[in-house]
């Protein structure tokens, strides 16, 4: 042990579990920036694909033109892919975590913010949870609770659109589908998410 670590603490000073605690609070917010710029970079290129012009992508990202011709100079001169598939009833795990993720937030702003699934809703919006394994069977469980416990608060659509994600998740496809070079999982699962909502609150 070194003579710097061997050094009592100074009397009111943060204790090294407070300041671990702060510094992993940070580490996360930064890292959910990072993910979000990473995300609006591909979203751009996804627009581009669909023909739309710099200005217009730049009036709906509320950026610069130019910060916009920036972004998509990145992703290279080539030939842009052709325009995703944005059909809702697409079954890669990505996309059905999307639609779960959707669901999960419908039902929390539904039953004004009291849903089992709000807190994790809340985490995946701040960038505290990603969409591992564990987490999505998290989510699952705590959907399939609020369905079950308020289901006389919420629309069948709502159980009808869980049903069929869950069976999904649990049966993969055996051949999955094919997807863009720049269809990361991140931008499947923003785009489902969209529609799902859309598709539940009678937007779409």
């Amino acid at each position: 042990m070194t003579g710097e670590e061997s050094k009592p603490p100074i009397p009111g000073a943060l204790t090294e579990e407070q300041a671990e605690r702060m510094l992993a609070g940070m580490n996360e917010v930064i890292r959910a920036g990072e993910e979000m710029r990473k995300l609006r970079a591909e979203m751009i290129q996804l627009f581009a694909g669909f023909g739309w012009t710099q200005d217009r992508i730049a009036r709906l990202a509320d950026m610069s033109q130019p910060a916009v011709s920036k972004q998509m100079a990145k992703g290279g001169t080539g030939d842009r892919p052709p325009p995703m598939d944005l059909s809702h009833d697409q079954w890669d795990t990505p996309w059905l975590e999307g639609r779960l993720w959707g669901l999960a937030e419908e039902i929390s702003e539904t039953l004004d913010d009291t849903a089992r699934c709000t807190r994790h809703v809340d985490a995946i919006a701040r960038g505290k949870k990603r969409f591992t394994p564990q987490n999505v069977d998290e989510l699952r469980r705590l959907v399939e609770a609020d369905l079950m416990l308020r289901r006389t608060q919420l629309p069948g659509s709502y159980r009808d659109a869980y049903d069929e994600i869950s069976r999904g998740l649990d049966v993969p496809p055996k051949t999955p589908p094919t997807l863009p070079a720049t269809a990361s999982a991140s931008v499947r699962r923003a785009l489902a998410h969209r529609i799902q909502r859309d598709r539940l609150s009678g937007e779409a």
